[in-house]
């Protein structure tokens, strides 16, 4: 489709990009109920959603005192969300977004399941083609915005990291008058918004006001640190996570800087933190049955999240085994990627390293040249992986598994254990 009705653009929301509504399924699909079912749902039901989620929000947001915090990022968005909705709802009715559908149909359900009085939204922006935050922001305009990170993810249309800063820093500019954007100090590319942003910022991480220290692993794979509010008045609370990983810290981090500006009681923070509901498939321990440790991180994956769970298990004691699916939509940085991840686990020496997938060949080739071809295996998909995965399993092996979600390694866990 070359051109776009003006009139049918307008009506399906004039900020929603091309690839989310015009992707025609008679290009790809011959069947004529699959036709009429896709235009009645993409051209009448959902932008009347659209427009109906817009106005209730409206109107909540100038007739109650209600909260409207969104969080984005390249990583860690559903669990900061997790962690951010177990701390508010200490102190108010909450509503969030679901994990597992696209921002773009979830931002309206999740605005339209809001029952009035309710303190809180939080609502998750992930964006993935070029003009996705637009439309978010037309939806909506938070008060509160949270960039968790910004890696290369979604590069295949983003073309760099870079264009991926771009489109999720436009979270900051679409912020309410009296706005405050959390950004992490620790990310190279949101601390170019230093002295940029418009709004009030609250930055969290490495020498601010909402830092850690003290981090630590638990026997029982739990992740301990002393949570810093505010370094003049030095606020330290001990937190442990239920969840197992450095990587999440940065997770609770983003979500104590908004109870923080929230004014929300430290106790709360405490709480809500150690007792959230931690997503599955991200770091999930598994004692199997075999006595070995499964660490299921399936959900889904990027270059820096591969490094983060890879740096994770290198500070465990054992037998290392990585069961690595590609990682999706990074286009002409594809193979890039894949190398580096190979060479990184190739360096950390595990004992055996299983590559899911075609992206994935690149890394077991890199890999294979520092540990040898005999540790190393690639095969097509998940179930092809299931043999080979369950002959390793022993007393004292810890296999890590880690790819993008498409590739199915959550079947495999299911499998495994």
């Amino acid at each position: 489709m070359n051109t776009i009705n003006p009139i049918l653009k307008w009506w399906v929301t004039p900020k929603l990009p091309y690839h989310d509504v015009f992707e025609l399924p008679f290009l790809k699909n011959k069947n004529i109920f699959g036709i009429v079912r896709h235009v009645i749902s993409q051209w009448l039901a959902h932008p009347v959603k659209r427009r109906l989620a817009r106005g209730y929000l409206k109107i909540l947001q100038r007739y109650t005192d209600i909260k409207v915090i969104a969080v984005t990022g390249s990583a860690g968005k559903t669990t900061t969300i997790q962690m951010l909705a177990s701390i508010l709802n200490l102190s108010g009715k909450t509503v969030w977004s679901k994990e597992g559908v696209d921002s773009v149909y979830n931002i309206p359900n999740t605005i339209l399941r809001i029952p009035w009085g309710a303190k809180f939204l939080i609502l998750e922006m992930s964006v993935e083609y070029l003009g996705e935050m637009d439309f978010y922001l037309w939806l909506s305009r938070p008060d509160i915005g949270v960039i968790t990170n910004i890696y290369p993810t979604h590069t295949l249309f983003f073309g760099d990291t870079g264009g991926v800063f771009r489109e999720k820093s436009k979270l900051v500019n679409g912020l309410s008058k009296e706005g405050i954007a959390v950004l992490n100090n620790e990310d190279k590319f949101l601390t170019k918004l230093k002295g940029k942003a418009k709004t009030k910022t609250l930055w969290f991480g490495n020498d601010t006001h909402v830092m850690s220290s003290q981090e630590k692993f638990t026997s029982d794979f739990k992740t301990e640190f002393l949570l810093i509010l505010d370094q003049n008045s030095r606020k330290k609370i001990k937190i442990s996570l239920p969840v197992f990983g450095k990587q999440f810290i940065g997770n609770a981090l983003a979500a104590a800087a908004v109870a923080y500006a929230l004014r929300v009681d430290v106790d709360k923070i405490r709480n809500g933190l150690t007792n959230y509901d931690a997503p599955p498939h991200r770091m999930r321990v598994i004692k199997h049955a075999s006595g070995a440790i499964i660490i299921d991180d399936s959900y889904n994956s990027s270059p820096r999240a591969a490094i983060e769970a890879l740096s994770t298990l290198e500070e465990l004691q054992g037998e290392k085994v990585i069961i690595f699916g590609d990682m999706l939509e990074l286009g002409r940085w594809e193979e890039k990627y894949h190398r580096e991840l190979g060479e990184y686990i190739g360096k950390a020496g595990v004992a055996n390293l299983i590559c899911v997938g075609h992206a994935s060949e690149v890394t077991a080739r890199t890999a294979a040249r520092i540990l040898g071809q005999e540790r190393v295996l690639v095969v097509p998909n998940w179930k092809e992986a299931v043999k080979p995965a369950k002959k390793l399993l022993r007393e004292g092996i810890i296999v890590l598994v880690k790819g993008s979600r498409s590739v199915g390694l959550d079947n495999l866990i299911a499998r495994l254990s």
